[in-house]
Order: structure tokens, then sequence, then C-alpha cells
């Protein structure tokens, strides 16, 4: 990533995140959206901390689509990032401005338990495994191997266990059951693109058919 676009990222991703929260809200005095925002950005401000320590190569694996990333991940992305987006007006909008059906704290609590075990997860992943990509792809250039340590050990797609353990705890941090909506939206195409991926690994990455019969689980253990 160039040093600019890094600047872009840096300056303009805080912006979205008020945005997509507080314009919703109609307000910038709703605490709990600042509370948010806070606990958000620094559990992944310590995550990405952690992998520039262990396993810098991320940033950089991750910084971009690569070539050979597959049209139909792209297709599937394109629907999934603004489900992932909406989760955060749609909360706004419920618990921030209209109020439509409160939760109690202990499910907020839970909420944030779930997202921050999400982040964490996914930090888990990232950290060893180099291949962690956006896209859906076989890395030949990099030699890509199959990793079978970590939370890979358990099942084989963890990364998409934190991230719909993430959706669902984002909408629930903030207090909403509308957000919820959005939420299950993404982690169903999330699915999808696990069961796609995982049948792209099987076919095209060497040793990928014993991983699967070593770690029969795809996301949940012993369901799927």
């Amino acid at each position: 990533m160039s040093r600019n676009k890094a600047i872009a990222y840096a300056v303009g991703l805080p912006i979205a995140l008020l945005l997509l929260i507080f314009l919703p809200a109609g307000t910038l005095a709703w605490w709990p959206g600042w509370i948010f925002i806070a606990v958000l950005v620094l559990a992944f401000g310590a995550s990405a901390l952690l992998l520039a320590y262990v396993n810098p190569i991320i940033f950089r694996a991750r910084s971009r689509f690569q070539e050979g990333t597959k049209a139909w991940d792209r297709a599937l992305l394109a629907a999934i990032f603004p489900a992932i987006a909406a989760i955060l007006p749609a909360a706004a909008l419920d618990a921030g401005r209209f109020h439509w059906l409160p939760l109690p704290l202990s499910l907020i609590v839970l909420g944030y338990a779930a997202m921050l075990w999400g982040i964490a997860v996914t930090a888990w992943a990232q950290a060893v495994n180099p291949f962690f990509e956006p896209g859906v792809r076989i890395q030949s250039e990099r030699h890509h191997r199959v990793i079978d340590g970590g939370p890979y050990r358990f099942v084989r797609h963890p990364g998409y266990v934190a991230a719909i353990a993430l959706f669902f705890g984002m909408a629930l941090a903030l207090g909403s059951v509308i957000a919820l909506l959005p939420a299950a939206l993404a982690s169903a195409l999330l699915v999808l693109r696990t069961a796609w991926e995982d049948r792209l690994l099987r076919a095209e990455l060497p040793g990928y058919e014993d991983f699967a019969g070593r770690v029969r689980w795809r996301l949940l253990p012993g369901v799927w």
C-alpha cells in the first residue's frame, strides 16, 4: 500500500464510521455510539499492533485485491460489503433515533463480547496465516500452502466464524434488533462464500483435501 493510500485509509475510515453512526442517529450526543467507536478502534488498534509484530506481511497481503481473485468472489463481496456497512446506520436509526426495539443491557454486553471475540479470532487467524487475503484465489506466486495451526485446528475457516460473530456483535453492541437483519444477510452471504471457497481449495490447493479430512468442520464444529 502506498503512503498516500495508507493516509487516505487512516483519515477516511474514521470519518466514514462517524457518518454511518451519527448521521442516522441525528445527533453527536448519542453516547452508545461513542462507546462503540472507542471499543472498536481500541480493539482493532491492538490487533494491528500484534500483527505488525508477529506477521507484518499480512498488511501487504490484505492491502488490495490481487490478480487472480475469482470473479464470483468479487460479485459476492459487492453484496457483502454494503450489507456489513448497513449494520451501523440501521442500528443508529433504531437505537439512536427512533428507539423502535430497545435491548436489555445483558444483550448489549453480549454483543460487545461477540464483537471482541470476533476481532481476537480474526487476529489469531491472520497471525498464523500469511495467505489471509481479502479475495479468494490460489496464491501460486506465494507458494500457497495449507495452514493447519492456530484456530485452523478447530474449523477450516475461522476468519469467517469470527466475521459472523463480529456482524451480530456490532448490531447487539449498539442495542439494535433491526441491525440484526443486515448482519444476517452479510452472514448468509459469507456462508455461501465459505462453501464456494472450500470447494475451490479442495480442487486446486495441494494438501487441502487431506486437511479437510482432519478438520471436518468448515465453520461450526458438529454442525457444518
